[in-house]
């Protein structure tokens, strides 16, 4: 395809080109169900996780003799109908909606990848980033990888093990394995599944009547009528077949969920360790209030991103909520660009504000995050214009002031608002009357898990797994290559 459609779930995702909102790593998905139409389970698994990658989608299924991939640029809905999904025929499938965290956006990177191997073939799909791809690359014997993808180089390492069965290689080769991975794998009669040490990404177990579901999140489980079974563990792997569900380590779990899942990636209606997402944010808006109060007659979220916390902030101050801003719901489906005239109203031709309900109202507008500022800005500016008397925004994230190298695409520490700006700075950059991000440690309280199982490096700068420099970025193994 030659235009790949943003995705339009959360308008953070694309607000403004210049100011792109935290792009989630991807969704993974798989299944092992005889007698079920595995493909057209793939298709909705990872139509619930299309929040988390919009570049491209695949799935890869086998019926017991051998693998078939198919994957193309752009949603998942673009890439599948009925008549391939039809030719998708089997007893066990994964599937992968990506956006690139290491390598270009281009087909040759889409996901499932597929390598053969000495009895047959191996097909795998990863959410996460790696921070040691140069010198995993390097152990490659004579392999041609087609792809610049940490995941490309895993999915190569495994196949040239030849001695051993896939599980095996896996349980050898994954400790030596460093950043986040959650993997769903599989050669012709077996799924497979794993999950880095530190249980940075999630990744959970679904059971359905003749079969088993792994998916990133809870929300895929739903909507295939899988019912949730558990989360797989930190350095767990797993290896599911006609002989049930099989489980090793490979290494100790040492768990460092990532933070911003509850903040931003994850969908609302999804569960992270026994809490709801949506319960977690609606109650850091509830902590955002008591930490930043202020006096006013509304308060309205960005949609959608900031309408769970909104939501708390009414609750805890008792300031009436309202809607303020109206979102475009074909954001992101046009092929057309805008004329220079239409160019120039930039934001509104995703939001409108509703002037009858803001005029002459003192507003509290709620987020979940500030990356350069450029929307923030934005629609402080459109509010004023509409007749607010004062804006204040309130952010239930901590400051972002740090990039992550474990699989969500932060920009770099310099374009980063807050990593080169106070929050007064931050303020009078983006017009507000004030501004108030929920600390760290009410964000930490709110999700109910202790602070040391926790990954806050975006937030902090404390790194759970040391970072060479040298070794990261997108672009690594195409700079080298």
């Amino acid at each position: 395809m030659k235009h790949v459609l943003k995705g339009d779930g959360r308008l953070g995702h694309d607000l403004d080109p210049a100011d792109r909102a935290p792009q989630d790593a991807c969704g993974v998905f798989g299944v092992w169900a005889p007698g079920e139409e595995v493909s057209k389970l793939t298709y909705y698994g990872l139509y619930a996780l299309q929040h988390r990658g919009q570049e491209s989608a695949g799935i890869a299924v086998s019926e017991g003799s051998r693998i078939l991939v198919y994957k193309d640029m752009g949603l998942v809905a673009q890439v599948f109908d009925e008549s391939v999904l039809g030719t998708l025929r089997g007893h066990l499938a994964i599937g992968h909606c990506r956006y690139s965290t290491t390598g270009s956006s281009v087909w040759e990177n889409a996901q499932p990848t597929l390598s053969s191997t000495e009895g047959g073939g191996l097909a795998l799909a990863h959410n996460g980033n790696l921070i040691n791809t140069p010198q995993l690359a390097e152990r490659l014997t004579g392999a041609t990888i087609r792809a610049t993808t940490d995941t490309e180089v895993l999915t190569s390492l495994l196949a040239q093990d030849r001695s051993r069965s896939i599980e095996d290689a896996a349980a050898d080769l994954l400790p030596q394995v460093k950043g986040a991975y959650s993997l769903v794998f599989m050669d012709e009669k077996t799924l497979y599944a794993a999950r880095d040490p530190q249980g940075i990404r999630p990744l959970v177990l679904g059971r359905l009547e003749r079969g088993w579901v792994v998916a990133s999140e809870t929300a895929a489980l739903d909507i295939v009528g899988a019912t949730f079974t558990r989360e797989i563990e930190p350095g767990e792997l797993l290896a599911i077949d006609e002989r049930g569900v099989r489980s090793r380590r490979f290494a100790l779990a040492e768990p460092k969920g990532c933070l911003f899942e509850y903040v931003y990636l994850a969908r609302p209606d999804t569960t992270i360790a026994g809490r709801g997402v949506q319960a977690t944010r609606v109650e850091v808006g509830r902590r955002l209030a008591r930490e930043h109060p202020v006096e006013a007659d509304l308060v309205i979220p960005t949609p959608e991103s900031g309408t769970p916390a909104a939501i708390g902030y009414a609750e805890q101050s008792g300031i009436p909520y309202g809607q303020g801003l109206v979102k475009n719901s074909y954001v992101g489906r046009t092929f057309i660009q805008p004329s220079q005239t239409i160019r120039q109203l930039g934001i509104r031709l995703k939001l409108n504000p509703l002037r009858e309900v803001i005029q002459g109202k003192r507003l509290i507008v709620v987020d979940d995050s500030i990356v350069r500022g450029n929307t923030q800005r934005a629609i402080v500016k459109m509010l004023r214009e509409a007749g607010a008397t004062e804006v204040h925004v309130r952010i239930s994230s901590p400051p972002v002031s740090w990039p992550c190298f474990y699989g969500i695409d932060f920009a770099t520490k310099v374009e980063l608002i807050a990593g080169t700006r106070t929050v007064d700075e931050i303020r009078s950059s983006i017009g507000a009357d004030s501004l108030g991000y929920i600390s760290l440690e009410g964000l930490t309280e709110a999700t109910t898990i202790p602070a040391g199982r926790l990954c806050r490096a975006c937030f902090n700068g404390e790194y759970p797994i040391p970072i060479d420099q040298d070794n990261v970025g997108k672009f690594v193994l195409e700079a080298r290559a």
